[in-house]
């Protein structure tokens, strides 16, 4: 049973992600009110995650959502250094995922990979190693840090193939492949994208992407801990 204040930071969680949705997210400044409105959005999301219980590594998930939250505040601030630092706390976050998400699935027993989860790792894979035709020779000193975050995503997407046929493998899967997605919509309107319809384009289509899949790894995760090991 949902508490009701579990209910209401969900409810300001969607309040957020609605309102930084339709007010903020083409625009080009956020804005420290847009930053805000971002920041609590995934805020109040890693707040609801952290009030459910759960052994073997369940404490990985929130921390991980909430790291993604200071990477929205990060990343809704102008300037290289703030770009940095919310590269640094997604990464990390990436990486909470993944170790959580191994840590259970560890627990619950891992059940091999079938012959489409190979051909999804194989597409990952080939996406991320592609970044270093179209995306790292565009970003100049940016390079070292883009390639390890790379990586972690990577990491986090390999966990999520990884998990056993449980309750929750389905939403944990989705949400990564979301986040996967928005991190690929990112990269394109930072780096990659000049005109300015398909700019704003991207940035409407690319808000919703990663935050229903941050709402999905959350949603996921809580029904995963809940299946009992095998």
């Amino acid at each position: 049973m949902v508490e009701p204040g579990t209910n209401l930071l969900i409810g300001l969680a969607l309040l957020g992600a609605g309102v930084y949705g339709l007010r903020f997210s083409a625009a080009e400044d956020k804005g420290r009110v847009g930053a805000a409105v971002k920041t609590a959005s995934t805020g109040f999301l890693a707040l609801a995650l952290a009030s459910r219980s759960g052994a073997d590594g369940f404490w990985l998930m929130p921390l991980g959502l909430a790291l993604g939250a200071l990477g929205d505040l990060c990343l809704a601030l102008k300037g290289e250094r703030f770009f940095l630092a919310g590269v640094g706390a997604f990464g990390l976050g990436h990486l909470a995922y993944a170790a959580g998400l191994l840590w259970h699935a560890g627990v619950l027993g891992y059940d091999g990979i079938s012959a489409g989860e190979g051909l999804v790792l194989a597409g990952l894979i080939l996406l991320l190693v592609s970044t270093e035709i179209w995306l790292l020779p565009r970003i100049g000193t940016l390079r070292g840090p883009v390639r390890a975050y790379v990586g972690l995503i990577g990491l986090m997407g390999l966990a999520a193939l990884l998990l056993p046929a449980v309750p929750g493998q389905h939403e944990v899967r989705a949400g990564a492949g979301l986040f996967v997605l928005s991190d690929l919509m990112l990269a394109l309107h930072l780096f990659v994208l000049r005109d300015p319809r398909m700019r704003r384009s991207l940035s409407l289509a690319l808000w919703p992407a990663y935050w229903v899949g941050q709402a999905l790894i959350a949603w996921g995760a809580v029904v995963f801990w809940g299946a009992g090991p095998g």
